[in-house]
């Protein structure tokens, strides 16, 4: 962790200890003030170290969850630790509703959030646009081994998890379901996507329908069996995207521009360079490296990076599916992609790791 943060703690930390007896001798009413003060000092803190330019550069705080179609936000951050120009820094989260809440409190400038959610976002009246689609076919549905399950008919009566109600494998699943008859007839439920190997595994889960490397940890070390991979049910299923603020865009479009551009590239080097792109992205998830690589390679060539701009039309079905499982009150999207950053990138010349963002 940045030095000059961990002094800045550690100063606050002094600070309050030093004045920790005078504050009890204070009325109670003082001691909770002084708590909310301290809190907000340390708070402060924090965010001045995720997102201000430390030695005078521009720094934009890429909130994200570890998968695959995130891949973008490990790698852009690993690329711009030195040098002097953007600093693209990445915050892994462990839930996406914690991460929708740091975007709708400016704690984040990017985030790249399981795609219903970001219209739930809108429809709540958040000014937040979808810039970029993530890297796609990286989602599969998993059954615990001892089960022998071959088809959903086999799951009936039992769980499924998947990764939040507003997201793509939550409408996934409920859209298998009613297409065979067997609407109501299979538990499904919400759980943080880095919870869902284990739980398997122990035996308080039955399958789970994820982005990948969560079902490939289960796949790999023999645990689960694979029923579906996403592609097989939902053709460039959309998994995750990024999704910026209006003000960014109107106050920083260069900016922008030069994030969706380098979060485009990012894709087209990790295909050429897996074993690399592994590598970093290992380190951020804290995932064993021959896990990480197993699942951007297994199947070969499964993972799309080339489908990368927005489209209406996509995000459209999108909302009627989620109306139609009562996910929305609403199908209302206007508004909600920007796909001109998208569109501007170029993929040429992607020769080397530190060629994702020049120019």
């Amino acid at each position: 962790m940045d030095p000059q943060f961990l002094r800045s703690v550690s100063i606050s930390h002094t600070m309050w200890r030093k004045n920790f007896h005078a504050l009890m001798r204070v009325p109670a009413s003082w001691h909770i003030t002084a708590g909310v003060i301290g809190w907000l000092i340390i708070i402060s803190i924090l965010h001045y170290w995720m997102n201000s330019a430390h030695g005078g550069r521009k720094v934009v705080t890429m909130g994200y969850m570890p998968v695959i179609s995130n891949l973008a936000a490990p790698v852009l951050d690993h690329v711009t630790k030195q040098g002097d120009g953007i600093r693209f820094k990445a915050l892994k989260f462990a839930s996406f509703a914690e991460m929708a809440e740091s975007l709708r409190n400016g704690q984040i400038d990017v985030a790249f959030i399981i795609a219903p959610l970001s219209i739930v976002l809108h429809q709540q009246g958040e000014n937040v646009k979808i810039v970029y689609i993530g890297n796609r076919h990286e989602s599969t549905l998993v059954a615990r081994k001892d089960l022998n399950v071959m088809s959903l008919d086999d799951l009936i009566g039992k769980t499924i998890a998947v990764p939040m109600r507003y997201s793509g494998h939550n409408i996934s699943i409920l859209s298998l379901l009613e297409r065979n008859g067997l609407s109501g007839r299979i538990n499904v439920v919400e759980m943080n996507p880095p919870d869902m190997a284990a739980a398997l595994a122990v035996g308080s889960l039955d399958a789970y329908y994820v982005g990948e490397p969560f079902a490939a940890q289960t796949l790999k070390n023999g645990d689960a069996t694979l029923i579906h991979y996403v592609e097989d049910v939902w053709p460039n299923f959309i998994c995750n995207l990024a999704v910026v603020r209006q003000d960014l865009i109107e106050k920083e479009p260069d900016v922008v521009q030069m994030f969706v551009r380098g979060a485009a590239r990012s894709g087209l080097w990790a295909q050429s360079n897996p074993k690399q792109a592994a590598k970093i992205a290992s380190r951020y998830w804290n995932q064993e490296l021959e896990l990480v690589e197993y699942a951007l390679t297994t199947p070969k060539d499964r993972i799309v990076y080339k489908r990368f701009i927005p489209d209406v039309q996509e995000m459209r079905l999108m909302a009627n599916l989620m109306q139609r499982f009562n996910l929305s009150k609403g199908t209302d999207i206007s508004g909600l992609i920007e796909d001109r950053f998208a569109k501007a990138v170029d993929l040429y010349n992607i020769s080397s790791l530190e060629s994702i963002l020049s120019l």
